[in-house]
């Protein structure tokens, strides 16, 4: 590895990933510079991937990269079915998010309303070695948010605009280039069909653990612990008979697929928020709007501001999808109805649910408690993963206490 005069936190990535980084750097004119890896973020914030950045100094300048690397450890790969996970981002952003913003651009969309993304250095996509190096957006004044802390009001609007513009550039694509969809749709893999298919999956074995550890902090809360049954460990099931569904219906799009506060990015000046970005998009395929709303939505607010702004929250979201269809003389109503919206996430509560319990259960652990998670997931040990007695009682009380607003909330909103 002397020849490409890395240094750092490079233990765990296979030469062929480090072959593929140091061409990447060459190609953008960077060569005989000193490259460094530095690790990104704690134990707890990716499960998927190893993420890196790199700071690339030379003669050429400065260049910062953030790397998403596979894990090479075929446990961990099978796990996380590392592959199409990999596949998915490295085809939005190559060729999803450019054809978005080409289409906005030609119709004229204000730079400041233009959809945001991370320019995509490169990928690798052959397995076990896959790379995604994309730009390091820190540098442009973009920073994330704490994951323990609920989003407020403001910040939740500036996320559901950000989703809203997504989702309506598919909407648009079907209008303008309904062939070009149907490629994007087909290309994207559907991760809840593949592990549908593994009646031994590991991931399966990860949520009746979830669903058991749940349903055993409610021991207060009976007609909860009923409601949870089979919520969690027949999600797998249920996302991927809705995925059928979801195939030929005129409403779907393109959805995020992974909406929780570590996967956005946001730029703020003083105290007001002035851009939100999307980024991960590895759990990207063809689905309802709703799935993203309620995964965002019932992981990233609590309970008392939902009851406080649930329905204005909503109906944002919906007056921004109009405000960005605009552009392209497109009606939200034509393309997809207000009561469409209410009535999909009724049709999505069950579901939603069980997806909310498994999300929830992974964020609120502390980086130390996520480090003893991704060990028994490298090991093949799942006979205790996310077990009670893995947590701190501070995290079991903050465990409980979502588990407890996100059932009330349901219950409330009619999503049962």
């Amino acid at each position: 590895m002397a020849q490409y005069n890395f240094e750092g936190e490079i233990q765990n990535i296979h030469d062929r990933q480090l072959e593929f980084i140091n061409s990447v750097i060459e190609k953008l004119g960077y060569k005989n510079s000193k490259v460094t890896f530095n690790a990104v973020g704690t134990a707890g914030d990716n499960y998927v991937a190893n993420v890196k950045r790199i700071i690339v100094e030379g003669e050429s300048g400065n260049l910062s990269i953030i790397a998403k690397i596979a894990p090479t450890s075929e446990v961990l790969r099978q796990s996380f079915d590392s592959g199409p996970l990999f596949g998915n981002e490295s085809f939005v952003y190559s060729k999803v998010l450019p054809k978005f913003l080409q289409l906005q651009k030609q119709a004229g969309v204000p730079v400041e309303e233009q959809i945001k993304f991370p320019k995509c250095y490169g990928s690798l996509s052959e397995a076990p070695n896959e790379v995604i190096l994309l730009e390091d957006v820190k540098l442009s004044g973009y920073t994330m948010l704490d994951r323990f802390i609920p989003l407020t009001d403001y910040v939740v609007k500036g996320v559901l605009k950000s989703l809203a513009v997504w989702h309506s550039m598919s909407y648009v694509l079907k209008v303008k280039e309904p062939e070009t969809y149907n490629l994007f749709r087909d290309t994207l893999v559907d991760l809840w069909g593949i592990m549908a298919e593994k009646k031994d999956s590991p991931a399966l074995v990860f949520l009746n653990q979830i669903e058991t550890m749940a349903i055993g902090i409610l021991a207060d809360y009976p007609e909860y612990q009923n409601i949870l049954r089979h919520k969690v460990s027949g999600s797998i099931e249920k996302a991927a008979k809705m995925q059928k569904v979801e195939y030929g219906n005129r409403f779907a799009v393109i959805q995020h697929g992974d909406t929780w506060t570590n996967n956005i990015m946001f730029k703020f000046e003083g105290d007001e928020l002035t851009e939100t970005m999307l980024i991960d998009y590895q759990g990207a395929r063809n689905s309802s709007p709703v799935s993203d709303l309620m995964y965002f939505l019932f992981t990233c607010t609590h309970h008392e501001a939902r009851v406080e702004y649930y329905y204005e929250w909503l109906d944002y979201y919906h007056s921004q999808l109009e405000n960005s269809l605009s552009n392209f003389g497109i009606k939200a109503n034509y393309v997809y109805p207000r009561d469409q919206l209410d009535a999909d996430m009724k049709r999505y509560g069950k579901l939603a649910l069980g997806n909310s319990i498994v999300t929830n259960s992974i964020i609120v652990l502390k980086p130390e408690e996520a480090s003893k998670v991704k060990d028994q997931m490298e090991s093949a040990d799942m006979s205790n993963m996310n077990a009670v007695n893995n947590m701190e009682p501070a995290t079991i009380l903050a465990y409980k206490k979502k588990l407890i607003g996100i059932l009330e909330s349901f219950d409330r909103f009619g999503l049962l």
